[in-house]
């Protein structure tokens, strides 16, 4: 148990004595006891992931490696075995989703950005199953900027320019069509829609000037701040093909939202009071500001300004019944008045200083109505678990207390100030750095110059306080020239577990408070806690034993679960359920339904998109049963919280890299590694409609010697009656297809939705819900299938065939396609010790990926990779983690000539 309990003996001077005591059955007591349970029970999981770049391009590959840790002891989950990671376009739509399975905490993937995606503010976000209960504020969810310049004809250049009119915000808007050799595409036609929060604002059709530019002006009637929308533009080019681009809309005025926060959550008459401020645009981004706090009367109080982001802080003392307003002027000359909270007649105030390296000092001041011979507590935690406990009697009306930092974790320390009904009355939360558990990576080589395609060496030494560092570290190499670090904004190993993944809402730099340990940083850091607020856990939970609603547990592995029922919706006990599937060789598995007709095949591992036939059966054989799988719903999309990184001019933003990777993605082409997707002209084709275009059959869908359509099969009552006198030489015995042309003896081999089942399954399938059915018999359509084909195949394709999910085919039987494994490719980088006659251009963009690199037991590891053809200083960056849960993160550069 990390509990630390701690008593303040005596109060002199503002120095607070400690001495530990031990936990009694006294109600307080009672109450860190349920909340360490509650902890325990509801602990929850938090995932970091390393990206090799911190932007990209179409062409390129994200590579990835996942951490995902519990928020305990934040040492590597074992609740959870699988990993959902999403791409996600700035229209909040999942593009694509992987499912990855995690051992030892860890995993790693990668995304394609293939040539069909458009550029964008794409999201990456990932969570396991166990952590949606929490909500989607908690889960990874990072905004990568992604050009186009290899795969793109357009350009698009937006510029706004921000008014009002009628009471409106009035947005005036001018984009500028180009192609990749900024040549205007003049006297093009441009339809274009305007949403704002997914309602139409305006829609237009207008013709770009000799520039390539349109203008016009929409309106925004809500006035509301943070209005998110973007701007649909389709041009109609001179060959006929019409592009589509979508343009973010990030703001719609200049305006400045402007909060004041009391510390601790109280704003108390006559107690001095520590005030956070916070200041945004309407993008989101922190916007500095300076003004005066005057009283009802309009006298002075005080002035203020903040220092970095629009945040800061002021102190100020209450008087009775005043009511305080700031009066801001901005930077334009314009003006503003924001109230301050009304100032409460009686209460408890909290005042944190946390600059001392050594510990983090409390002020607590009560009204003088709240002096009694009774306790106040202050409690330290850190994700549920206690770490320190403070008590002082309520004698006085200020209270001075410390708590050593070398008790604390590193990470959010949550501060709260109980009163002595044991109910919490003040909060704060506060950072700790703890030099202890500070992990010492080091990174070196023998060398700090070397040349195109020289092969490097690198050492890497890990020491973690008191013993080696032993656990799995990532590696990306890049070059500065060609990927610019942005090291304020950068979302590192650090500052996703330590801060961004406890904190809801958008972390504006959040690297920024890592780079640095001086006095002026850490000040910065307490403002940001003192202004953001809210966090992952809440004592009114525990107090009022309010317990989370859980609608998923932890993924250990696949499953495919559900019940059996009757045609009249009861159970049916000790029913026969069969899963089939031909992925990767017949798979056949029987289990029985238990007393309320629940089934469950768990253990599985299968890849993506492979197709399940599952079938039910009574204890007596009889096939009138139903089957209710269990689907789990997708986990939705929200808004894009990120808002300060969206950028409106994507390829413009990273335009130096998309040119530098163009060169690449040519060079790639040329080799074959890379294929572009070909658009061909708008052109009138008449041709005959293929009846089988949902098919799976392998020699092409409709390529068979004989088809029948659902048109053809209206007037039968079952397929095999259908199939008989309609097929030349196929006869039906004992319920079974045969080919007279192969002498009976085979039986002819079903497919169903690219399913291999058996004969019989044909009896099962209502003949209303098929599409087509092909005949194949002769040499040439069944030489494809192999030794399968052998008896003849029958290809039967249903009218739900063409999607995947869950589809009914007859009582008994149901067809699956559940998420399956998404499996690792590896990073290819090139040997030229191995091929040292490889003349081909080198112009990779991550010149090095390695998502598992383990140290030994001494803490040390190496490895090695060749340079690229591009000079410049590259940059080494290295993060991980060990089974304690001690993070550990290093840069190195050196340079290319």
């Amino acid at each position: 148990m990390k509990t630390k309990y701690i008593l303040a003996l005596s109060l002199l001077l503002g120095i607070s004595l400690f001495a530990a005591f031990k936990i009694e059955d006294d109600p307080f007591s009672l109450l860190l006891k349920k909340m360490e349970t509650y902890n325990k029970k509801h602990v929850q999981e938090k995932v970091h992931l390393h990206l090799d770049k911190p932007y990209y391009a179409i062409g390129d590959d994200i590579w990835f490696k996942a951490y995902l840790v519990n928020t305990l002891d934040n040492r590597p989950s074992t609740l959870s075995n699988l990993l959902y990671v999403e791409l996600i376009n700035e229209v909040d739509s999942v593009k694509k989703q992987l499912l990855l399975p995690v051992m030892g905490g860890i995993t790693w993937g990668d995304f394609k950005l293939t040539d069909s995606l458009q550029e964008g503010n794409y999201r990456i976000r990932a969570y396991t199953k166990w952590m949606r209960n929490a909500g989607t504020e908690f889960m990874y969810d990072k905004t990568i900027k992604i050009g186009n310049a290899w795969a793109n004809k357009v350009f698009t250049k937006t510029g706004y320019k921000y008014s009002t009119e009628n009471n409106a915000q009035k947005v005036n808007t001018t984009i500028k069509f180009s192609d990749k050799n900024e040549t205007a595409y003049a006297g093009a036609e441009v339809n274009y829609v305007v949403q704002l929060n997914f309602k139409n604002a305006a829609k237009g059709k207008i013709t770009t000037n000799k520039n390539g530019e349109i203008n016009f002006d929409f309106l925004n009637t809500s006035n509301t701040m943070g209005q998110a929308g973007k701007i649909i533009a389709t041009i109609n080019l001179p060959n006929k093909q019409k592009v589509v681009k979508t343009i973010p809309i990030t703001a719609t005025s200049n305006d400045i939202s402007v909060q004041f926060f009391p510390e601790g959550g109280n704003f108390v008459e006559n107690l001095p009071t520590k005030i956070g401020i916070k200041a945004v645009n309407s993008n989101g981004l922190g916007k500095d500001i300076s003004g005066t706090i005057v009283d009802q009367n309009g006298a002075e109080v005080t002035k203020f300004n903040t220092a970095y982001l629009g945040m800061g802080n002021l102190v100020i003392n209450p008087q009775p019944g005043m009511v305080y307003t700031a009066s801001i002027t901005h930077a334009d000359g314009s003006k503003q008045q924001v109230k301050l909270p009304p100032v409460q007649p009686a209460g408890y105030v909290m005042m944190v200083n946390n600059l001392d390296t050594a510990k983090i000092n409390v002020k607590i001041y009560l009204s003088e109505n709240l002096l009694s011979d009774k306790e106040l507590k202050l409690v330290a935690q850190h994700n549920g678990t206690v770490y320190a406990v403070a008590k002082v009697k309520n004698s006085k009306q200020l209270a001075n207390l410390s708590i050593p930092k070398k008790e604390l974790p590193t990470g959010i320390i949550q501060l709260t100030v109980f009163n002595d009904a044991n109910l919490p009355v003040a909060e704060r939360l506060v950072f700790v750095k703890n030099a202890a558990e500070t992990v010492n990576l080091q990174i070196n080589s023998n060398q700090k110059e070397y040349g195109k395609r020289e092969k490097v060496n690198l050492n890497i030494t890990a020491d973690a306080p008191g013993q080696p560092f032993v656990g799995s570290l990532s590696v990306a190499v890049t070059n500065n020239n060609v990927v610019t670090p942005d090291l304020e904004n950068e979302s590192n190993i650090l500052t996703t577990l330590l801060l961004t993944s406890d904190l809801p809402g958008y972390i504006e730099k959040p690297n920024h408070y890592f780079l640095n340990d001086d006095e002026s940083t850490l000040e910065q850091l307490d403002n940001l806690l003192l202004t953001q607020g809210w966090r992952r856990f809440l004592w009114k939970n525990v107090i009022s034993n309010s317990e989370p609603v859980i609608r998923y547990q932890p993924e250990k592995n696949l499953t495919i679960s559900g019940t059996l029922v009757n045609l009249s919706g009861k159970p049916i006990a000790n029913g026969k359920v069969s899963l089939f599937s031909t992925a990767g060789g017949l798979m056949a598995i029987d289990t029985l339904s238990d007393a309320q007709g629940r089934f469950v095949f768990d253990n599985l591992s299968f890849p993506d998109s492979t197709k399940f036939v599952v079938q039910g059966r009574t204890e007596k054989n009889k096939k009138n049963t139903d089957i209710k799988l269990d689907i789990q719903p997708g986990q939705v999309v929200t808004r894009n919280k990120n808002t300060g990184d969206i950028v409106v001019n994507i390829n413009e933003s990273i335009s130096s890299y998309i040119q530098k990777s163009e060169n690449y993605f040519d060079e790639l082409t040329k080799r074959g590694v890379l294929q572009r997707t070909v658009v061909l002209e708008e052109v009138n084709i008449v041709a005959t409609k293929n009846p089988a275009k949902n098919s799976s059959n392998l020699n092409g869908a409709g390529h068979a010697d004989a088809v029948i359509t659902a048109d053809q099969l209206s007037n039968c009552f079952s397929l095999l009656q259908c199939l008989q006198g309609r097929v030349a030489g196929l006869v039906i015995r004992d319920n079974t297809p045969y080919l007279m042309r192969f002498g009976a003896s085979t039986p002819m081999q079903v497919i169903v939705d690219g399913m291999y089942v058996e004969a019989d399954f044909l009896d099962a399938i209502n003949v209303q819900d098929v599409e087509t059915i092909e005949v194949l018999k002769s040499v040439g359509n069944l030489a494809i299938y192999g030794s399968q084909g052998g008896g003849g195949i029958l290809i039967v394709t249903t009218k739900r065939g063409g999607s995947t999910g869950y589809s009914n085919y007859a009582p008994g039987i149901v067809t699956y396609t559940p998420k399956g494994l998404s499996y690792m490719r590896q990073f290819y980088s090139p040997d030229y010790e191995a091929q040292p006659n490889n003349t081909a251009p080198d112009f990779r963009t991550t010149i090095y990926w390695n998502p598992q690199l383990i140290t030994d037991a001494t803490g040390k590891a190496t490895f090695n990779y060749f340079n690229s053809d591009e000079p410049g200083i590259y940059r080494v960056l290295i993060e991980g983690i060990n089974a304690s849960g001690q993070l550990a993160r290093a840069t190195y550069t050196y340079e290319v000539k």
